[in-house]
């Protein structure tokens, strides 16, 4: 039986594909050229129809623009990540809003209860906010890509201080720092291996 080529076999052509996944790399240096607000939104509005549990919506972006406002990021960040940093055209501060329960009766209707299963559940609360957040940020790269642009995911940075510089509230947790911008010539390292499909799924 002869089997189709792998790529041929996904709804998205060829250039789609290597857009969103085979040719896009984590940027670590941009270009000077702006990320507007146009080209944010439009990542937005494609992104947010993106599964997820209850189809909560945690996920808070800060976008920080003005050199004031990274000014007050940096000392927050781990001096591997604070020149590109303070480099890259575009740094959005990623948080979960561990009260996101509170928006469940627009945004998951036909169960008029559900914000009352989390009510008194606090630790519940914050672990379903970052679960879900987790998977909008992982559909936020992907939309990032798909506009042109690339994106530069960041872990190396004091949570905590970077909660109260800009979430004093104390309802957000800050799970991730992200640089976009277009990416400047050999901004990316080479592709890292991957692991196969026999070595990751199992069928039963």
């Amino acid at each position: 039986m002869v089997t189709a080529p792998a790529d041929e076999l996904l709804a998205l052509d060829r250039a789609a594909q290597d857009l969103l996944f085979r040719a896009a790399r984590t940027a670590t240096a941009f270009t000077a050229e702006p990320v507007d607000d146009a080209q944010v939104r439009a990542v937005h509005d494609l992104v947010r129809y993106g599964p997820t549990a209850m189809n909560a919506q945690p996920l808070r972006v800060l976008l920080l623009r003005s050199p004031a406002a990274r000014a007050r990021l940096l000392p927050h960040v781990s001096a591997g990540n604070r020149d590109k940093t303070a480099s890259a055209p575009l740094t959005a501060v990623l948080a979960a809003d561990v009260d996101w329960h509170d928006r469940l009766p627009e945004l998951f209707p036909h169960r008029p209860g559900a914000r009352d299963w989390f009510t008194g559940d606090p630790a519940g609360r914050e672990a379903q906010a970052r679960f879900n957040a987790a998977l909008q940020i992982g559909y936020l790269v992907v939309g990032v890509r798909a506009a042109g642009l690339a994106a530069g995911p960041m872990a190396g940075f004091d949570e905590a201080a970077v909660e109260r510089e800009f979430f004093p509230d104390g309802r957000h947790r800050v799970l991730l720092l992200m640089n976009i911008g277009r990416p400047a010539p050999d901004a990316g390292r080479q592709r890292l291996p991957r692991l196969a499909y026999d070595e990751v799924v199992t069928t039963l």
